[in-house]
């Protein structure tokens, strides 16, 4: 059974987890279109179209206008500011964990270049 959206965040990703709604977007962002231009690119029929085009419109991503028989569409990008920022988390994990690993990377990299000098046979080490 499919859960119920629980939050615009949820909404939001949902809708961007089809590759055909994120095309649409992407094609949105040059300009309105029509559904018939949204559904044209996929060759898909107008009642799968418009089924991509009411989940994108439940995120709040795009906004719908009947202009005498033709559905129009726009880009509703605010959205995706929220989306932007969740990630944004992330990059900045991700970038601090990557920035640690490249400085131990570097360390190791200079205990390389200077190995210590080798002990002289017979004599033992203090360890």
């Amino acid at each position: 059974m499919v859960e119920s959206i629980a939050s615009p965040l949820d909404a939001v990703f949902h809708a961007l987890g089809d590759p055909t709604r994120r095309r649409m977007l992407r094609d949105l962002a040059g300009g309105e279109r029509s559904v018939t231009e949204l559904a044209e690119p996929a060759a898909m029929s107008l009642a799968a179209a418009s089924k991509h085009i009411k989940v994108l419109e439940a995120a709040g991503l795009i906004r719908r206008e009947v202009r005498w028989r033709t559905h129009v569409c726009r880009l509703a990008p605010e959205p995706l500011a929220a989306a932007h920022d969740w990630l944004g988390f992330y990059e900045r994990f991700w970038t601090e964990r990557l920035d640690i690993l490249d400085r131990l990377l570097r360390e190791e990299t200079k205990k390389d270049d200077h190995p210590a000098p080798p002990q002289p046979q017979g004599e033992k080490s203090d360890d």
